[in-house]
């Protein structure tokens, strides 16, 4: 108790209050759409639905967190994160190509409980580990993405990449930063495996959603 107490008191406490959020809210976001359903239909509408898109689904907010820090844990590269961002790229265009990938949002899920409890049980893994585990991983998320933008004008098309490119890169680069000793007043280890913990959840979330739902 010691140890969370000071943990809260850190600058941790945003992400760590984030995490309980996710849990709470998994279900309320189950579409994944910024736009109602409806298709972006311009360059803005576009941007932000790619913007929105990795936020509003918890599944996916919380595995970019994990990819943050994941690269953290191995020496804070940005390199990660780019992975995992190109590999969602792919996905998209996967399912553009009307390439089927069964089970995308069980695959998903699973995902987020492999990544966070990897973080939790501290296992030390390469990078070059992490980077398969974020590119298989990405390219079932980029899939799931790409349901909202599937015959979209090029316009509105390119804004969507832009925008989810741009939101997950920053996103995962700020959790990061909490694996930075200087940052936090207790070890950047505690504080990834109590974000961890909260990651696992919303994988158990998510697939119990799928899975029973």
């Amino acid at each position: 108790m010691i140890m969370i107490s000071r943990a809260l008191r850190s600058g941790a406490t945003p992400l760590l209050l984030v995490v309980p959020a996710l849990l709470a809210g998994t279900g309320t976001a189950a579409a994944h759409h910024m736009m109602d359903g409806q298709m972006p239909q311009t360059f803005v509408q576009g941007l932000l639905s790619g913007l929105g898109h990795p936020v509003i689904g918890f599944d996916h907010l919380a595995f970019i967190i994990a990819v943050g820090l994941a690269a953290g844990l191995v020496g804070r590269s940005l390199v990660l994160p780019a992975a995992f961002v190109l590999a969602t790229i792919a996905g998209v265009l996967v399912h553009m190509a009307a390439i089927d990938l069964p089970l995308a949002e069980v695959v998903i899920a699973l995902s987020v409980i492999i990544a966070g409890g990897l973080i939790v049980s501290e296992t030390e893994l390469p990078a070059g580990a992490w980077a398969v585990l974020f590119a298989i991983a990405g390219l079932f998320h980029g899939y799931a993405y790409g349901e909202s933008i599937i015959g979209a004008e090029p316009a509105p098309l390119y804004a969507y990449f832009i925008g989810f490119a741009v939101i997950q890169f920053a996103v995962a680069s700020l959790a990061m930063m909490l694996t930075n000793p200087k940052a936090a007043a207790v070890p950047a280890s505690l504080t990834a495996r109590m974000v961890g913990a909260g990651i696992v959840g919303v994988g158990f979330s998510a697939i119990g959603a799928q899975l029973f739902g």
